[in-house]
């Protein structure tokens, strides 16, 4: 698969003057709630309205969608608001009714995404379609398994395609959900610029008042549109309460989000401006992330010390780490200078830690 400007073709024929925006529910869970949020949406921003009608859950005895039910309702949607209409498809069965119930969108989920045999499965059902399928980043971070996933519905004659970065499982406890790995939804657009690239900040946060800030860095880093989940009462929702808003939170969330402008004379200019320092305030986050957890080392070696009643200081180890740093920053382009003023100041953070304990 090579990069194409006729990748964006089912998104710029849409002619919007705004990011594509994809909301509803997280699950349909009653033709009233499902008809309900849609007429909420109609007059707004939003393009497509999803709605999970199978929901593929960690652990089985939780809710796990309404079926095939769901879709009759995402038909009376598209015919009492005229919104296009789209869900999650996990297998051929998944995918047939889909399409028999003209369903506009389909999404693959991320723990479809992570199997070869489920992808070309759908792929195979999905065959010469001319539906727009998304395909969302498997839960562990592995670009070639997202872009292979893709790939199987590009040889499979689809064309109308794109992807949804949903952010990435892992074992720690993090401010997020999903870790949006956000150095890697950029290497996806420098491999395939015109493919579309949707965020879905409600998976990667999971919860609902970090939603604009992200949506903003996507917005900032050349995304093409967000999918949000909205719910009439969040609270109460069947699944994923925490990371739903409430419609009206969705229109303030849209009107708040700075768009730049493509009619400036500066336009690409700023557009490139903006993208690289989006990059550069990931890494800032990520680097005092890093620094945390180190201090957090440190702090195990000054209870360690206190115990055995050893000096904080050790000259040997600190000349062993400061002569392989600056080897080290040599290769990645950082001159000496500046790895010694960085590992000092880290060095004498680490002393101030290891102290407070000691001398505690």
């Amino acid at each position: 698969m090579e990069n194409k400007k006729e990748m964006r073709g089912w998104l710029d024929n849409m002619k919007l003057d705004h990011p594509l925006v994809i909301a509803g529910p997280c699950s349909a869970e009653t033709e009233e709630q499902v008809l309900g949020i849609a007429h909420s949406l109609k007059d707004t921003d939003v393009n497509y309205y999803r709605a999970g009608i199978w929901k593929p859950r960690t652990r089985p005895g939780n809710f796990e969608g309404v079926g095939a039910l769901g879709l009759k309702w995402l038909q009376k949607v598209k015919a009492e608001t005229g919104m296009k209409t789209t869900t999650e498809v996990a297998n051929a069965a998944h995918v047939k009714l889909a399409l028999e119930h003209d369903v506009d969108m389909l999404w693959i989920g991320a723990r479809s995404t992570v199997s070869p045999f489920i992808m070309q499965e759908i792929a195979d059902a999905l065959a010469g379609t001319d539906k727009t399928v998304l395909v969302k980043n498997p839960v562990n971070p592995d670009l070639s398994l997202w872009l292979g996933g893709i790939e199987r519905l590009y040889t499979a004659g689809i064309k109308n395609l794109g992807a949804i970065h949903r952010g990435f499982s892992t074992y720690e406890k993090t401010k997020y959900r999903n870790i949006p790995e956000w150095q890697l939804a950029i290497e996806f657009q420098n491999k395939f610029p015109d493919l579309p690239l949707i965020c879905d900040p409600s998976h990667i946060t999971g919860k609902r008042d970090m939603i604009f800030d992200v949506s903003q860095t996507a917005l900032d880093l050349n995304f093409d549109g967000l999918m949000i989940e909205t719910h009439h009462d969040p609270d109460n929702a069947w699944s994923d309460a925490a990371q739903q808003v409430t419609p009206a939170a969705l229109v303030q969330i849209m009107k708040d989000l700075r768009i730049r402008k493509e009619s400036d004379s500066e336009a690409e200019y700023n557009a490139k401006l903006s993208n690289l320092r989006a990059q550069i305030d990931i890494f800032d986050h990520q680097l005092i992330d890093t620094m945390g957890k180190r201090m957090k080392i440190s702090d195990g070696i000054g209870e360690l010390k206190k115990q055995k009643n050893v000096a904080v200081l050790q000259s040997n180890r600190w000349n062993q780490i400061l002569g392989a740093m600056i080897l080290e920053g040599e290769s990645k382009g950082l001159s000496e200078e500046f790895v010694l003023k960085m590992f000092k100041a880290i060095h004498q953070e680490s002393i101030n830690h290891q102290e407070k304990i000691i001398n505690a």
